[in-house]
C-alpha cells in the first residue's frame, strides 16, 4: 500500500481528511502487520519522500513496538517477535539505511526506532551483529552519518539494561563515543550527540570507572566538554558529570576540587541551562551523603558498603557563598509562576540540601548574608535573605535555630503583612511554614509558639490568605503545619480558641473567584482538613456545624448539567476535595461516642451524596468518594449494612478499574473496612466481591501493587464470615501458596524488589491469619489441616532468606501463633518438625520492638497448648 498521502494526510488542518487519513493507516495495521512496517520503514529510508511524512512514518513505526501502558507494550513486543525474519531483516536494513540521510527530521528518527528494536531484540539475543555494525565504519563516514549513529548508540544505551551487552561491546561504544567528545572533532553536532549518547551510556560503564587509566581519561574528556563554546555541549557535558555524581559518588575523590571550580565559574559566568546543571552536581552529592548518613547513623563504622567522603563539609566554606549569590538572581513574577525554575531557586533548594547534609556548620555561614539583607530597600535582597533562611530550617539542631527563629519570627510576621512586594511576602509565607514544619511540635524543647505569640500568629495568617493567591496558598501551608504539631499533645491546644474563625477563613477562601490559581483551593482544602484532624474534643461541636455545610457544597456539584469536558474535570476535583474533607470529619467524629452519636443523623444524607457522586461518571469511581465510604462504614459500624444493596455495583466497579489501579487497590481496602464494619451481614456479598478479587489476581492487566492488599482483604473476608469462608477455600488457597512461593525466590534483586516482595508476603500472611482466626472454634477446623504443612514451609523459607521487615516478621509470628491456636495438637507435631520455627520464635521473642516481642510471647502461649495437648 502507497502511504505516503495517507501519512501527509494525518497532518491535515481540516479534521475529516485528519480523520479518514488515521483510521485508513489504524485498519492498515490491524489488517497486515507485516505489510504496515515494511511500507513505514521503507517510506522513512527514501530520500525522494516529503520530509514530513517520513518524520511521522518513522514516529508510528516507534508507536508500533512501543507503549506506556505495560499491557499493550508486551502485546506490541509480541507481535514483532512473532514476524517472519526476512520481514524484520528488511525492516532493519531500511533503519540502518536511513542513518545515512542528509534529512536530519529521517536519522535522528530513524535512531530511536532502531533502538526501540534493539530493545526487543538484544534481550532475546537476537540482532547480535548491530552493535558492530553501528561502529564499523564510524570514522569512515561523513559527519552527519557519525552524528546519526552516535546517537543511535545513545538511545541503545537508553533502551536495554546493562547485562545485554558483553564488556567487549561496552568498551568498543565508549570509546566511539569519547572519541567523538574529544577536541580533535571538528563538528559540533557530533560532539553534541557524543556526549548525549555518554550521559546514557555511564550505566554501562562500571568496570570502566574500576580502572584508573580508563576513569581519568573520561573524567577528563567530560570535564573538558564543559568548556566548549557551544552552550549546548557545556550543559550536556554537566549533565553527565551530575550522572556521575550519583552512579560513581565514591570514584570522585581524585576529582572533586577540579569539579568544584569549574561548576562554581559555571554557576557564576555561564548561561543559565548550563549553570542550573553546574548547581545540581552539588544538590546530587548531597543526595548521595544524605543517604549514606541516614543508611549508616552517625557511627559510621567501616563495613558501610560506600564510605561517606564528606565533599560537602570540606566545599562548605566556598560552596556556601558561591549559592548564597544565585539567590539574589530571581525572575520577575517567578512567584506567578508555577512551574518556575530558575538559578535563585535552584540555589536554595541546593542550600537546603547542604543544610540537611552538614546540619549545624551552616548557619554561621548563612547568617552574616540574612543579617545584611533582610532590611534592605531592595526587594531582592530582602527575599534572598529570606530563602536563605527558610532553606536551612531543616538539617541543624532546634538548639542551634530556636534563638534565631523566636528574633525572626516577630520580624517575618511583620513582613508578611507589611512588605510591599509580593515576592517577598510569598517567600516569607513559605519560611513560616518551614519553622512550623520543623521546630515546632512536642519534640521541640523551647517552644517557639506560645500563648504570647499564638493570637498574632493567626491574625497575620488569616489576614495573608486574603492575599494574592500564591502568597495565600503559602499562608493555608503555614497554618497546615502549625495545626499539625497539636495532633497528638494531650493538652489543650492554643489554638483551640481560634478554631471557629479559622475554619471560617479558610472557607472563605475556598470561595475565591482566583481560588483556582496557585493551587490555592486544594491547598485551603488540604489545611481545613489538617486543622479538624488536629482539632480537640471541646471542638467537636464545630466539627459537627461543619457537616451540614460541606454537604451543600457537594450537593450543589451535583446540580450543575451538562458541563464541557475542562468544566467537568473541575468539577470532579472539587468533588474529590470535598469528600475529601467529609472522610476526615467522619473520622474524626466517629472517634469518640458522644460526637459519633450526634453525626449519625446526617448517615443517610452523606451516604446518599456519595452515591451521586459515583452516578456522576459513567465509566470510572471517584477514589475519593470510595475512602469517605470506607470510613462511613467505620462509622457507622453493622448499620451500614442497610446502604449495601445500591452501594454494591459501584463497589464492583472500583474493582474491575484495572486501568486505574489506585482506584482498584482503594477499593480493595474499602471492602476491608466494610467487612470489619458489618462482619457476617456482608455474607450475601461475598460471592460476588471474592469472585472479581479472583479475577483481579489472575490478571496480567493488574498493577503489581494492588496484588499484596487483595491478599489481605481475603483474611479481612474470612476474619468476618467465619466458616462460611470453606467454599473459597479451593479457590483461595492455591493462589496464596502459589504467590507465597514465587516471594521466596528473591536473593540478588535490587532494593525496590524486596520491598515489594516484603509488602507481598505481609498480605499473604494477613490472610493465613483472618483465614485462621476466622476458623477458630468452629467444627471445619480440620479443613484447615492440609494447608499448614506449606504455611509452615513459607514460614520457615522467609526466615532462611532473612531480609524481612520489622512487619512481615510480626505478621510471620502471629501467623504461627494462629495456626497453633486453631488447629492445636493437629499443628503441635508439625511444628516441633519445622526446620526454623524455634529459632524464628527466639529471635521475635529477644526482639526490641516490644509489638513483636508480644506477638512473640502470644504465640510461644499457643505453640506450647499445643504441643501439650
Amino acid at each position: 500500500m502507497e502511504v505516503t498521502q495517507f501519512l501527509l494526510n494525518a497532518q491535515s488542518v481540516d479534521s475529516a481528511v485528519r480523520k479518514h487519513a488515521e483510521e485508513t493507516l489504524k485498519q492498515f495495521q490491524e489488517q497486515n502487520l507485516p505489510g504496515f512496517l515494511l511500507s513505514l520503514s521503507g517510506e522513512l529510508a527514501s530520500d525522494d519522500k516529503p520530509v514530513d511524512g517520513r518524520k511521522l512514518a518513522g514516529l508510528v513505526l516507534k508507536n508500533a513496538l512501543d507503549a506506556k501502558e505495560q499491557h499493550t507494550k508486551f502485546e506490541l513486543v509480541q507481535g514483532w517477535l512473532a514476524l517472519d525474519a526476512a520481514v524484520k531483516n528488511q525492516i532493519k536494513t531500511c533503519l540502518l539505511q536511513t542513518l545515512s540521510s542528509p534529512v536530519s527530521d529521517a536519522h535522528s528518527t530513524a535512531s530511536q526506532v532502531i533502538a526501540k528494536v534493539a530493545g526487543i531484540e538484544l534481550p532475546q539475543k537476537q540482532w547480535p551483529e548491530l552493535v558492530g555494525s553501528l561502529l564499523s565504519s564510524i570514522h569512515q563516514v561523513p559527519a552527519h552519518v557519525k552524528q546519526a549513529t552516535l546517537e543511535t548508540l545513545g538511545y541503545l544505551c537508553e533502551e536495554v539494561s546493562p547485562d545485554v551487552l558483553d564488556q567487549d561491546q561496552v568498551n568498543k561504544i565508549l570509546t566511539a563515543v569519547v572519541q567523538g567528545m574529544n577536541a580533535e572533532e571538528g563538528n559540533n553536532d557530533v560532539k553534541l550527540a557524543a556526549t548525549r549518547a555518554l550521559y546514557n551510556a555511564l550505566g554501562f560503564a562500571h568496570a570502566n570507572f574500576n580502572n584508573d587509566m580508563e576513569r581519568d581519561f573520561i573524567m577528563r574528556v567530560v570535564c573538558g566538554a564543559t568548556l566548549s563554546p557551544e552552550v549546548k555541549i557545556r550543559q550536556a557535558a554537566f549533565e553527565c558529570l551530575v550522572s556521575i555524581s550519583s552512579t560513581y559518588y565514591d570514584k570522585l575523590a581524585p576529582y572533586i576540587q577540579d569539579i568544584f571550580n569549574i561548576t562554581a565559574k559555571a554557576v557564576r559566568e555561564d548561561e543559565e541551562p548550563v549553570a542550573l546543571q553546574a548547581i545540581e552536581f552539588w544538590s546530587s552529592i548531597c543526595d548521595e551523603e544524605i543517604d549514606i548518613l541516614e543508611d549508616y547513623g552517625s557511627d559510621l563504622t567501616g563495613d558501610s558498603e560506600v564510605p561517606c567522603y564528606y565533599f560537602i563539609k570540606q566545599a562548605l566554606p566556598a560552596l556556601v557563598p558561591v549559592l548564597l549569590e544565585t539567590l539574589l538572581k530571581q525572575e520577575e513574577d517567578q512567584d506567578q509562576d508555577e512551574g518556575a525554575w530558575n538559578l535563585a531557586m535552584a540555589g536554595g533548594t541546593c542550600l537546603g540540601l547542604v543544610a540537611r547534609t552538614v546540619g549545624d556548620d551552616i548557619v554561621p555561614l548563612v547568617m552574616p548574608f540574612i543579617e545584611e539583607n533582610i532590611t534592605k530597600p531592595d526587594w531582592r535582597q530582602r527575599e534572598a535573605a529570606t530563602y536563605a533562611f527558610g532553606s536551612i530550617l531543616e538539617g541543624p539542631s532546634p538548639d542551634k535555630l530556636t534563638l534565631i527563629v523566636n528574633v525572626a519570627l516577630n520580624f517575618m510576621l511583620i513582613a508578611l503583612t507589611k512588605d510591599p512586594y509580593r515576592h517577598v511576602k510569598d517567600t516569607t509565607a513559605w519560611s513560616l511554614g518551614r519553622i512550623f514544619e520543623f521546630l515546632h511540635g512536642s519534640t521541640v524543647e523551647t517552644p517557639i509558639i506560645t500563648p504570647a505569640n499564638c493570637q498574632q500568629i493567626v491574625t497575620v495568617l488569616l489576614q495573608s490568605m486574603k492575599d494574592a493567591p500564591n502568597v495565600a496558598e503559602k499562608a493555608c501551608g503555614a497554618l497546615y503545619f502549625l495545626s499539625q504539631a497539636y495532633e497528638d499533645v494531650g493538652i489543650p491546644s492554643p489554638l483551640t480558641p481560634f478554631f471557629q474563625e479559622i475554619v471560617q477563613s479558610l472557607l472563605t477562601v475556598t470561595h475565591r473567584e482566583d481560588a483556582g490559581e496557585s493551587r490555592l483551593r486544594t491547598a485551603s482544602y488540604e489545611t481545613l482538613n489538617e486543622v479538624v484532624r488536629c482539632s480537640t474534643d471541646e471542638t467537636a461541636p464545630m466539627v459537627l456545624q461543619l457537616v451540614p455545610i460541606i454537604m451543600m457544597e457537594l450537593h450543589q456539584t451535583l446540580e450543575a448539567q451538562k458541563l464541557k469536558t475542562d468544566e467537568r474535570e473541575k468539577q470532579s476535583e472539587l468533588q474529590g476535595l470535598l469528600c475529601g474533607c467529609l472522610q476526615v470529619i467522619i473520622q474524626k467524629l466517629g472517634a469518640s461516642e458522644p460526637s459519633k452519636y450526634v453525626f449519625m443523623q446526617y448517615a443517610d444524607q452523606i451516604m446518599n451524596l456519595f452515591l451521586r457522586v459515583f452516578a456522576c461518571r459513567s465509566a470510572t469511581v471517584h477514589e475519593e468518594a470510595m475512602l469517605s465510604i470506607g470510613a462511613l462504614a467505620y462509622a457507622t459500624g453493622p448499620d451500614f449494612a442497610k446502604y449495601m444493596l445500591e452501594f454494591y455495583k459501584y463497589l464492583e466497579m472500583g474493582l474491575q478499574n484495572f486501568e486505574e489501579y489506585q482506584v482498584c487497590a482503594v477499593t480493595v481496602g474499602v471492602v476491608g473496612d466494610i467487612c470489619r464494619a458489618l462482619e457476617d451481614k456482608i455474607l450475601p456479598y461475598c460471592d460476588g466481591i471474592m469472585t472479581q478479587l479472583l479475577k483481579d489476581l489472575s490478571s496480567n492487566q493488574l498493577h503489581r501493587s494492588v496484588k499484596p492488599p487483595i491478599f489481605s482483604c481475603f483474611g479481612d473476608i474470612a476474619l468476618a464470615i467465619g466458616e462460611n469462608f470453606e467454599k473459597y477455600l479451593m479457590y483461595a488457597m492455591p493462589m496464596l501458596q502459589s504467590a507465597a512461593e514465587l516471594s521466596t525466590h528473591t536473593s540478588g534483586v535490587d532494593d525496590e524488589m524486596i520491598e515489594y516482595t516484603n509488602l507481598l508476603r505481609n498480605g499473604i500472611l494477613e490472610a493465613y491469619s483472618g483465614i485462621f482466626q476466622g476458623f477458630k472454634n468452629s467444627p471445619k477446623t480440620q479443613l484447615l489441616i492440609p494447608y499448614a504443612p506449606h504455611i509452615l514451609q513459607f514460614l520457615d523459607s522467609i526466615y532462611v532468606e532473612k531480609d524481612m521487615d520489622d512487619l512481615v516478621m510480626k505478621t510471620a509470628i502471629g501467623v504461627l501463633g494462629d495456626l497453633a491456636d486453631t488447629l492445636g495438637s493437629n499443628a503441635g507435631s508439625l511444628i516441633q518438625q519445622s526446620l526454623s520455627c524455634k529459632d524464628f520464635l527466639n529471635e521475635c521473642l529477644s526482639s526490641d520492638d516490644h509489638i513483636i516481642k508480644e506477638s512473640a510471647e502470644w504465640a510461644q502461649m499457643a505453640i506450647n497448648r499445643a504441643i501439650s495437648v
